[in-house]
């Protein structure tokens, strides 16, 4: 049976001071299944405290969204080597956090930042490391198909798939509609891409900006109705596919004051059933 998320993400940031202790009280009012907790790096210094917190409150949380910076950091070059392997240190973390809070799953953006895909080699390269990585702490490392700035998420995933035949992915309906592929994967030429299980899980989100439109991509993640999207059409695929997996809601919930809009997120769950439902 389908599982429907919320991402931690969508209720810590800034606004709150990232105070992941908000979970516990947050966590009767939402009516979602479980939680894909999203890594921060400013957490680095208390990550085991933070397991023990999070161990402690005994959430079903069996995604872990690693730390954006990662990918970013692989994204840099090899003339920054010292870093990647920071960030490979750093990716062992997330790991360890995401086997202490009962996490299945890593969901990774392979490259990011100002670099983003321009380097894909250096990506290419480094993903059997992580994945190996994760596998060691029985962990399945999906792939996001994040935006870039040289080519598009699709060509990338479909490379990873061609000379890494076990790679997984998590397909995110915002990030595939910046770059004007959210329909792709409706296509008979896309099709081996779930028939040979290479998506695992998916990111519910909105968009309401045009093609590679920077202005409208950063800010708040737009929850289901606010954006352009035809989900009735993705809601056709998923049926059409027979996919019972899970879904992640990460549309921003916090102003900035750090209060969670509740009524919001349970609107997006609630949306997302309606439409596995039909």
């Amino acid at each position: 049976m389908a599982e429907i998320l919320c991402s931690t993400g969508a209720l810590i940031g800034k606004g709150n001071h990232r105070d992941y202790h908000i979970l516990e009280k947050l966590a009767g009012k939402l009516a979602c299944d479980g939680y894909e907790f999203m890594m921060y790096s400013s957490w680095y210094g208390e990550w085991e405290r933070l397991a023990d917190d999070l161990e402690g409150l005994g959430l079903y949380m069996p995604v872990l969204h690693c730390d954006k910076r990662i990918g970013e950091a692989v994204s840099q070059g090899e003339d920054v080597a010292e870093e990647s392997s920071e960030a490979m240190e750093k990716f062992r973390v997330n790991c360890a956090l995401a086997r202490r809070i009962g996490a299945k799953a890593l969901v990774l953006h392979l490259w990011g930042g100002m670099a983003s895909d321009q380097h894909f080699d250096n990506n290419m390269r480094a993903y059997p490391r992580l994945r190996d990585v994760a596998e060691g702490y029985g962990l399945d490392l999906l792939v996001e198909n994040v935006v870039c700035n040289r080519e598009n998420p699709m060509k990338h995933l479909v490379r990873l798939a061609e000379v890494y035949p076990q790679a997984h992915f998590v397909w995110d309906t915002k990030m595939a509609a910046f770059h004007q592929e959210e329909t792709l994967l409706y296509r008979e030429d896309y099709a081996w891409l779930w028939q040979q299980g290479h998506i695992r899980h998916y990111h519910v989100n909105d968009y309401d900006g045009g093609y590679m439109d920077w202005g409208s991509l950063h800010g708040d993640v737009k929850p289901i109705g606010a954006g352009h999207i035809d989900f009735d059409a993705f809601f056709q695929y998923i049926h059409r596919i027979g996919y019972d997996g899970s879904f992640t809601v990460e549309a921003t919930a916090f102003n900035v004051e750090g209060v969670v809009d509740t009524e919001m997120l349970n609107g997006c769950f609630a949306r997302i059933r309606a439409g596995l439902n039909r």
